[in-house]
């Protein structure tokens, strides 16, 4: 048996060294949760593209409205899982709904505008020199150095077990052959990246905490794009839902396996998915038409997207293995959930619309690396720089790491309309007003 008032203790240990508020009456993980959702990074995320930008006719969900929802479902895990297996969560590292919330609300900070294709475009223009880009290292990187929570400390100055939470790929760059385009942490950020995983103690390993943010993440991401893309009359599941048109789930799940040549995992089985697949689709989408917006559609529409989260919060379980919890997720539920985020991909992402646009993006991307690359190196022209920027270029003195890294952190903190703004005035497309400050 574990003892929990240790475990507590290590649980709830922060890096530095500060004295504690006797008046305030919140629990650490309270505190994680309260700082990540006051900080200015998670507002960002309102502007910040989920698959189609945020400011299109259409309300879509963005980064902001994700990370909440997350959150909730997070939560909601957390806790229905404490009150079926506390025995076992006893007897393991511990399991804290606000540590998982905390998770939720921090997974996406480093997410860059414009989305995966930015996230692209700065790992290969970062290379290898300074540990490339990945957006999970950066969620990682602002709430242990750039968000800012005090004067006396850099970042949020978060717990141990918050920290841990957050690394869905708690592994430097290249550290996992099995997944070499994902890392949790850049070299930059060692000490807080060591101080993290000790707590979980196996290499590779995430807490269960970890594993339940990013199984929230999947249930939400899945569930909400299909509401979205159906009132759009992009994704067309009142005709997935219908027997009659076999055709279109067919071709549905070709584009689906062409995506996954590897043919490994979840894709090795072809039958499997197509029986998942047609049980969620066929056995519960309640609607037979193209979406018109009644009443009665949205009320519907509403209904089972809650039944589905409902099912899949509702059948998540825990085991126990040496000494610790691991998440148990059926493979009928993983595979439906799978199957569910492709359809985004086959009908929206891949569409040569969305195609053509995000080539632009990544164009703006670049020419904002290449224009403030050269501004970092020469004095005259820092001024280009917002003033929290200028600072970190000017510590860095002539380090080229340094100054590239801290280029890539302004971008990839930016919002979409900051972004193309600040590159078309740059460019002399729109100069815009003298006077109006696009980035702070």
């Amino acid at each position: 048996m574990i003892d929990t008032e240790k475990r507590n203790r290590r649980r709830h240990t922060i890096l530095s060294a500060k004295k504690s508020d006797s008046t305030d009456s919140r629990t650490p993980a309270q505190k994680d949760r309260d700082r990540l959702l006051y900080t200015s990074s998670l507002r960002r995320l309102a502007q910040v593209t989920q698959v189609v930008a945020a400011d299109v006719s259409h309300v879509f969900h963005n980064r902001l409205t994700h990370s909440f929802q997350v959150a909730q479902v997070g939560r909601r895990l957390a806790e229905r899982l404490l009150t079926l297996h506390a025995d076992l969560i006893s007897r393991s590292d511990g399991l804290d709904p606000d540590v998982v919330e905390a998770a939720c609300y921090a997974h996406d900070l480093g997410h860059p505008p414009f989305g995966h294709i930015a996230e692209e475009e700065l790992n290969e223009l970062a290379g290898t020199d300074v540990d490339g880009f990945e957006g999970n290292a950066q969620s990682f990187r602002i709430i242990t150095k750039l968000a800012q929570h005090s004067p006396l400390h850099r970042g949020l100055d978060l717990t141990r077990a918050t920290l841990a939470a957050v690394l869905k790929y708690p592994w430097r760059r290249g550290q996992n052959p099995e997944k070499p385009n994902k890392w949790g942490a850049y070299g930059s950020e060692d000490k807080d990246f060591d101080f993290a995983i000790e707590l979980r103690g196996r290499k590779n390993d995430r807490t269960l905490e970890a594993q339940l943010m990013d199984w929230a993440d999947d249930i939400t991401y899945s569930v909400h794009d299909l509401d979205d893309f159906y009132r759009a009359h992009k994704i067309p599941l009142h005709l997935l839902a219908d027997r009659k048109y076999e055709h279109e789930r067919e071709a549905f799940l070709e584009a689906a396996l062409k995506r996954h040549p590897e043919r490994t995992g979840f894709w090795a089985d072809p039958q499997a998915l197509r029986e998942s697949f047609n049980e969620v689709m066929i056995g519960l989408f309640p609607l037979a038409d193209r979406y018109s917006g009644t009443w009665k559609e949205r009320a519907a529409l509403r209904e089972f997207t809650s039944q589905l989260i409902g099912r899949y919060i509702g059948e998540t379980a825990l085991r126990y293995s040496d000494g610790l919890c691991e998440l148990q997720i059926d493979d009928h539920l993983q595979l439906e959930v799978a199957m569910l985020k492709e359809l985004t991909w086959t009908y929206v992402i891949e569409a040569p619309s969305l195609v053509s646009q995000q080539f632009g993006q990544r164009q703006a991307i670049r020419k904002l690396f290449e224009i403030y690359s050269e501004a970092s190196h020469h004095e005259r022209d820092r001024s280009l720089f917002p003033a929290y920027y200028r600072e970190a270029i000017e510590e860095a003195g002539n380090d080229d790491k340094r100054m590239k890294r801290t280029v890539i952190d302004l971008i990839a903190g930016m919002t979409e309309a900051q972004a193309l703004a600040m590159h078309n005035r740059l460019v002399g497309v729109s100069v815009g007003s003298g006077l109006d400050e696009i980035v702070r």
